[in-house]
């Protein structure tokens, strides 16, 4: 009897431990949204304020107020920076995951000398920050005539995270079963054909991951933007943050706007597609 006692004693313990457990660990979660979150909705909200309404510290607004963004609209060329990110980010997306994918499926099923050494090479340069080969990228556009031109913006980051698409797509093509692309090519499929007729609609998932990966990547950057473009005709929405702090300085619903007209787009891409993006990158680690 005293042992059946203690059994059940020890199985509520037990199971108390696994509940504290589970509720510390969505706690800590709740914490971790919250922190993130909260700026992101506080700039939101502060956008529909008044100035006054912002020095006074409130969180909510007193009422739905469009005047900042009406104000940033015209003061700033907010859509000229807006059209220029859209056509920088998807093109420079289109090129990377263009060549992306087609290099990954090479490395997976070409057969050719030094392949496992120079994909160790591509692999190296993740260590190597962007930053570093900024002055040679720099000289390097200066001598083709390409700065401040969309093109040359475009040039850059089809480079950007390329080796990090490599290992993810060629993981992917790996995945595929040797015997469909073999039963293509006794079918008189080429090597080319079957990539483009076989392999890359088997690995829509990862081609999809990288795509979004890649245009996040290219609306938020900053730096080669700054440096390697002066015109407002090929200036980028990130940028565009630098000129609303300095001509908002005292109006800061209308800072606030921006900012919200800014990376509302990622926030949405990323919104709709972070579940893919997360679960493709587990699936291509497990099979990798």
């Amino acid at each position: 009897m005293n042992a059946t006692v203690e059994i059940r004693s020890l199985k509520a313990t037990t199971r108390a431990r696994i509940i504290a457990g589970k509720v510390f660990v969505y706690l800590v979660m709740a914490c971790m949204v919250v922190v993130c979150l909260f700026p992101i909705v506080w700039i939101i909200l502060s956008s529909f304020k008044t100035n006054a309404e912002v020095f006074k510290g409130a969180f909510f607004p007193g009422q739905v107020n469009l005047d900042a963004y009406k104000y940033a609209l015209n003061m700033a060329p907010i859509m000229r920076f807006f059209v220029n990110s859209v056509f920088i980010s998807v093109t420079a997306m289109l090129i990377n995951v263009t060549a992306v994918s087609m290099g990954a499926y090479a490395f997976s099923r070409g057969v050719f000398k030094g392949k496992e050494t120079l994909f160790t090479i591509i692999m190296a340069a993740m260590v190597l920050p962007s930053t570093a080969v900024i002055q040679p990228v720099y000289m390097q556009l200066r001598t083709l005539g390409m700065l401040d031109t969309k093109a040359g913006l475009i040039l850059v980051y089809c480079c950007f995270g390329m080796p990090v698409g490599l290992m993810l797509l060629r993981t992917f093509f790996s995945s595929i079963p040797l015997e469909t692309e073999e039963s293509a090519a006794i079918d008189g499929a080429s090597f080319v054909m079957t990539f483009v007729r076989i392999s890359v609609p088997m690995a829509k998932p990862g081609i999809a991951t990288v795509m979004v990966l890649r245009f996040l990547e290219y609306w938020n950057e900053f730096t080669y933007a700054l440096v390697l473009t002066t015109s407002v005709n090929n200036r980028t929405m990130p940028l565009s943050l630098a000129y609303f702090v300095s001509s908002f300085s005292f109006n800061y619903p209308a800072m606030f706007a921006a900012i919200t007209l800014s990376v509302l787009p990622a926030l949405v891409i990323f919104a709709l597609f972070s579940r893919q993006v997360v679960n493709s990158m587990v699936a291509g680690a497990v099979k990798g």
